[in-house]
């Protein structure tokens, strides 16, 4: 049961004090409360505090059920002139440090009472709280921070700022589905108070709020508290147990940032902002107008250096202009000229047509005689032809006849061949028959000699064998056990060196584990790998066997435990070299350590100590175990099974016999139980707290490693610290099963045993078969004569076989030869085919006889016609000389024509040929080239005709001024010289041109851009100077007033403090220092996390703190256990400080947490004392063991000398 009590040192009518009494239900054993204490905040430090602007989230980052927005950033406001600026600070106004407090005594904002249910250690709890100071009393782990959790989180802070727990289920009471938190707020003068309630729930992260009784959202809740100025996450103003370490960690930037917050003028924080905002702001921006004037320089100079390159492209472009105006107008001219000249030719062309027609047909007629007699002469050309042709077909003809007779002639021949071939081949069958009836003589007399040979029966001599085999069989028998035994051996051998092999290889893979391990070593630590290889090396120094590091000489043959078992080992102690004896341990420290044989760096590790007393397992395998319920000791018998462990971290190790001292008494490695599943933490911790094993042990649940000791002092309560066990690195992936590597050695030790055996046995057995073969030679010996002499019977039956068949052969090819046919007959046919072939040859030759007579005749008519041929062209010979004298005159009008002619046509191609390439220029020209063509032209068109029409009237030609006359020589000169000119002038880059006008508009664009941009930096400096001009004196003005009560602080416990601003040029980087001097020997020095002790850093955070409450502006502040560490001294002036400055008339509400408090302190009757008591067993009856009806009860009796009544 747990009991929280008000008290105060006076009893004024306003603020009566009450008792809060909290009734806490354990649940079977499970007595604590949940352990977020022990859970490390990933998100420590964060100020996460926002204002009404931010998402509508819980505080522990959950949206909120009743909806929320997206989060939006402020756009910082501008002035009338657009200079950025945080607000109206031009006319500062009088600072206000809190809303004003109203006739109860309660500033606006303030707590006026909290109610908690099922919220970590409280079933229900409700009390009050005064306007003042607030001092939270009670032992360790009563619940005193849980009150601080649940005015962070009932107020929609996230639980970062606890640094405990990072979710929200994690409040609710163990065994609870759900809870809540409500605090009544003081509310603004004249309004009501505010009533938040905040539901939780055991089983979801979300969570939802009530304000006033109706349903809220986590963002209006956050809008309420900005605008009370309620600031939890500002460690100046709330400072829980687990973020006090922090205040002092804090950078100096932070704590300006964090004061300027708790108790600066409301717009410092918004003055600041902006400082920094447009600081950077304007450094960015005189960064980039720096950038862009070197730049804009750097455009300039190069403009410059390429403008004559420029001036020089212009003038090529012009002489380019002039050129192709000239190239246009050249061919033009050309054209003009040639045309002139063809009119004139055509003119004389047609002139001379006219006399050519004129003279052709004065002379038609004697062309048309001569016309016909060319007709005559072609027609008796055709029969000559003709003629030809008939005598040329019959002369191929001719030409076929005698191929055939000449193919018929070689017929003939191939006849004559095969007639002298066939008696050849008459001539060799007789000289074959002659030679196989000799062959078949011999091979008869060879036969009649074998059949006269006498043999041995085969069947004596079979059975002589049999004999001699009957006599042999039992050695035989002998022989053949003793091959069979020495093949079994052989067998038997063979299987046995496959196994050892195969045991080689498995060997082979755990020495390639150990080298994966010695190449692990050696990347992890050089130093230890070198003193492992040097101590294989060097066993001989020592008396007893050293162990090599745990890394190398320790496995887990179940892997499951492998991250148990890391977890419960540290780096150092995986590289230590574990000794049996003291001299071992100072030869392998004086070697290496001290001598230096590995190099004067390297140092290792070692470790020894002598036999003692190990302290026992904290849970036996067999007996009971006890748990203790706070002060009441109730034991029950539960195994160690029934507790969820699976055994010992040392149960699931293998490792040389004398590293098991190390890991039992380095390691407590027989101490620390292991589960791979969750086990009951509560009932595990009274179950190794138990006094009468030590008081303490540690336990591994599942991922969880948890430390468990008890208190020396007071009512030693049982602490639990835990941490999540990393996955295992050096046990996980490289493990040597021992046990497996001493089975493989034995296998292959009685491998080699049993292989010897075998050998010499197989010796034994060959020795006896020697003796059996040697006995066995006379039988063999006797078969093989009996074997020659069967082989010499079935040799001369094989021969008698052999003639047979080839006597048969012999007289079958006899006979085939004497039944082929007769060569005269087949001769006779032959000559018959000979004689048909002569008469198909004496009949060509009559054919070819009466086609010679046949063209003699057609060449007789040939002959006639070639005559008259010759008659017709004599006469057309004559006819063509008296033509060609009358046709004299005629030719030469027309020789003149024809030349005038050729003349004409090519003229006309060379003028169409010049109008066409004067067209395509044209048309291809650009626009602006083709215009100023027109022009030209259209003047020249002008004048031409002008002076055509003077020309015809007589009259003063038209002047030419102006007009382009020039010929194609004066052109072509002028298009000349223009080249060449352009030839002087050096080719340039026109890309050179386009850069040089891209880059001069550029120029213009950067000039003004840099323009606006001095302009903006001028109002951005404007707006810098009018916002430091109002926030440095009011910071300096705030970190003053801090100081002097700091130092003043410092200065009664016989100290030094002081806190001054530490400027810089960058804005965000302006600081508060805070200076302490502990001792008179010392200088001051910047306060740090590390510099000072704990109990330095405790004092100067809260007298710190302290000089911040007059000038806070939140509406309450709240340190946890801040008093830890410091001195009776220390923690004596510290009280009566934050008394005197917590109970002043105008101070803020303040709470103050702490376990205990020395005798004999400062109180004060605005002051207000919170019991947080913390026992097995309350009263049902809500007033009884109120304190204050006790007190009264005892100064009743005091004055009346009656006994005091039981308060109720």
């Amino acid at each position: 049961m747990t009991r929280v009590a008000s008290a105060s040192k006076a009893r004024p009518a306003a603020h009566t004090s009450r008792e809060v009494r909290v009734k806490i239900e354990r649940d079977k054993g499970k007595g604590k409360a949940r352990a977020e204490e022990e859970i490390e905040d990933e998100d420590a430090g964060e100020d996460v505090w926002t204002d009404g602007n931010e998402e509508d989230t819980d505080a522990d980052g959950q949206t909120d059920e009743e909806g929320g927005s997206s989060r939006k950033t402020k756009r910082t406001r501008v002035n009338e002139n657009g200079d950025s600026r945080p607000g109206d600070y031009d006319k500062p106004t009088e600072r206000v440090k809190t809303l004003p407090r109203d006739t109860d005594g309660y500033i606006p904002g303030s707590i006026v009472r909290i109610q908690l249910k099922n919220f970590v250690t409280y079933d229900f709890v409700e009390f009050g709280v005064g306007p003042y100071l607030n001092m939270i009393l009670g032992p360790n782990g009563t619940g005193k921070s849980s009150i601080a959790c649940s005015i962070c989180l009932g107020l929609n802070f996230p639980p970062s700022v606890l640094g405990r727990a990072a979710d929200l289920n994690s409040f609710v009471k163990i065994g609870k589905e759900k809870g809540h938190i409500e605090l009544e707020l003081k509310g603004k003068k004249g309004q009501g108070n505010l009533v938040i309630r905040r539901h939780l729930s055991a089983t979801s992260k979300q969570s939802h709020f009530e304000l006033n009784g109706k349903p809220a959202t986590g963002k209006e809740i956050n809008a309420k508290m900005a605008e009370l100025n309620v600031q939890v996450g500002n460690l100046c103003s709330f400072l829980p147990q687990d973020k006090v370490s922090e205040f002092a960690q804090m950078s100096p930037q932070q704590l300006l940032r964090e004061t300027q917050r708790a108790a600066g003028e409301e717009r410092l924080t918004a003055w600041h902002d902006t400082l920094i905002n447009a600081g950077k702001e304007l450094k960015a921006l005189l960064q980039t107008i720096q950038d862009e004037s070197n730049q804009l320089q750097q455009m300039r100079e190069r403009n410059e250096g390429i403008e004559r390159d420029v001036q020089r492209y212009k003038e090529r472009k012009s002489i380019e202009a002039m050129i192709a105006l000239l190239q246009v107008l050249v061919p033009v001219e050309r054209y003009r000229q040639l045309r002139r000249q063809f009119m004139e030719v055509k003119t004389r062309q047609r002139k001379l047509h006219e006399k050519v027609k004129k003279l052709k047909a004065k002379n038609e007629p004697a062309h048309a005689l001569l016309k016909k007699l060319e007709t005559e002469h072609k027609e008796y050309e055709k029969t000559r032809e003709e003629f030809k042709k008939t005598a040329l077909a019959k002369f191929n003809k001719m030409r076929a006849k005698w191929a055939a007779s000449e193919k018929l002639e070689g017929e003939a021949e191939e006849l004559t061949s095969q007639l002298d071939r066939l008696k050849k081949e008459e001539r060799e069958r007789l000289k074959k028959i002659s030679g196989l009836e000799t062959e078949i003589e011999r091979t008869q007399t060879e036969l009649t000699r074998l059949s006269q040979i006498e043999l041995e029966n085969p069947e004596d001599l079979a059975a002589e064998a049999r004999g001699i085999q009957a006599e042999r069989g039992d050695v035989m028998t002998r022989k053949l056990e003793a091959e069979d035994k020495i093949k079994n051996n052989i067998n038997e051998k063979a299987r046995l060196t496959s196994q050892l092999n195969f045991a080689h290889q498995e060997l082979r893979k755990l020495d390639d584990i150990q080298n994966m391990r010695m190449q692990a070593l050696q990347r992890i630590d050089k130093d230890c790998h070198a003193a492992v290889v040097w101590l294989r090396e060097h066993k001989h120094l020592f008396k007893m066997e050293v162990f090599e590091p745990a890394f190398l000489s320790l496995t887990v043959p179940d892997r499951r435990f492998a991250n148990a078992v890391e977890a419960g080992i540290s780096g150092i102690q995986f590289k230590t070299f574990v000794c049996q004896c003291r001299e071992d341990s100072d030869t392998l420290n004086q070697e290496i350590n001290d001598k230096g044989v590995l190099g004067k760096g390297v140092r290792i590790a070692t470790w020894h100590r002598p036999p003692s007393q190990l302290a026992p397992p904290p849970i036996s395998r067999e007996e009971a175990s006890f748990a203790v319920y706070f002060h009441l000791a109730l034991t029950h018998v539960a195994q160690m099974a029934e507790l969820g462990f699976d055994g010992y971290l040392l149960d699931y190790v293998e490792c040389p016999e004398g590293m098991r001292w190390w890991l039992q008494r380095e390691l407590n490695f027989h101490r620390v139980a292991v589960s791979l599943n969750d086990v009951d933490v509560s009932r595990a911790m009274e179950v190794v707290a138990r006094p009468e094993t030590g008081g303490g042990a540690s336990f591994i649940s599942k991922t969880t490693m948890n430390i468990v000791s008890r208190s020396a002092y007071g009512q030693r309560n049982v602490n639990n610290i835990s941490r999540e066990i990393k996955p295992a690195r050096a046990l996980a992936n490289v493990t040597v099963d021992a046990e497996e590597k001493r089975n493989i050695d034995n296998r292959i030790s009685n491998l080699n045993e049993d292989i010897a055996n075998y050998e010499r046995e197989r010796e034994q057995l060959e020795a006896g078969l020697a003796s059996v073969l040697e006995e066995d030679k006379a039988f063999v010996k006797r078969l093989e004569a009996v074997k020659r002499r069967r082989d010499k019977i079935t040799e001369v039956r094989n021969n008698k076989v052999k003639i047979e068949s080839k006597l048969s052969r012999n007289k079958a090819n006899l006979q085939h030869l004497k039944n082929q046919p007769s060569a005269e007959a087949e001769r006779a046919k032959k000559k018959q085919e000979l004689f048909g072939i002569t008469k198909k040859r004496i009949q060509i030759a009559k054919e070819y006889t009466a086609l010679a007579r046949s063209i003699i005749e057609e060449q007789t008519e040939a002959t006639r016609a070639g005559i008259r041929y010759l008659q017709i062209g004599a006469n057309k010979a004559a006819l063509q000389e008296l033509c060609n004298k009358k046709d004299e005159k005629y030719m030469t009008a027309l020789a003149e024509f024809d030349r005038v002619d050729e003349e004409f046509r090519a003229i006309k191609a060379r003028s169409k040929a010049a109008l066409d390439e004067s067209r395509e220029v044209v048309q291809n020209a650009e626009e602006e080239l083709r215009e100023q063509y027109n022009e030209i032209e259209t003047k020249r068109a002008q004048y031409d005709r002008d002076l055509i029409e003077a020309e015809a009237n007589g009259t003063t030609p038209p002047s030419a001024e102006g007009v382009d006359v020039r010929t194609v020589d004066e052109l072509q000169v002028e298009l000349d010289r223009q080249q060449a000119k352009l030839e002087l002038n050096l080719n340039t880059n026109p890309g050179v041109v386009e850069q040089y006008e891209k880059r001069k508009r550029d120029i213009e664009v950067l000039e003004k851009t840099i323009e606006t941009k001095q302009k903006s930096a001028e109002k951005i400096e404007r707006s810098i100077k009018s916002a430091r001009d109002n926030w440095q004196p009011a910071l300096e003005k705030l970190v003053a007033s801090i100081g002097e009560k700091f130092s003043a602080s410092f200065d009664r416990i016989g100290c030094a403090g002081e806190v001054r601003v530490s400027q810089h040029e960058d804005y965000e980087k302006w600081a508060i220092d805070i200076l302490v001097k502990f001792r008179d020997t010392e200088k001051l020095q910047l306060l740090t996390g590390q510099r000072q002790s704990g109990g330095e850093r405790s004092l100067t955070t809260i007298l710190y703190l302290l000089s911040l409450t007059e000038e806070a502006r939140a509406p309450f502040s709240l340190v946890d256990e801040i008093n830890q560490g410091m001195d009776q001294r220390a923690e004596r002036s510290v009280h009566n400080s934050m008394v005197q400055v917590t109970c002043k008339a105008d101070s803020a509400q303040y709470f103050l947490i702490t376990p205990k408090l020395l005798p004999d302190l400062m109180y004060h009757e605005r002051m207000k004392i919170l019991c947080v008591n913390n026992g097995e067993w309350l009263p049902e009856e809500r007033d009884l063991g109120n304190m204050m009806k006790m007190i009264d009860g005892y100064l009743a009796h005091k004055r009346n000398g009656k006994p005091p009544a039981v308060a109720h």
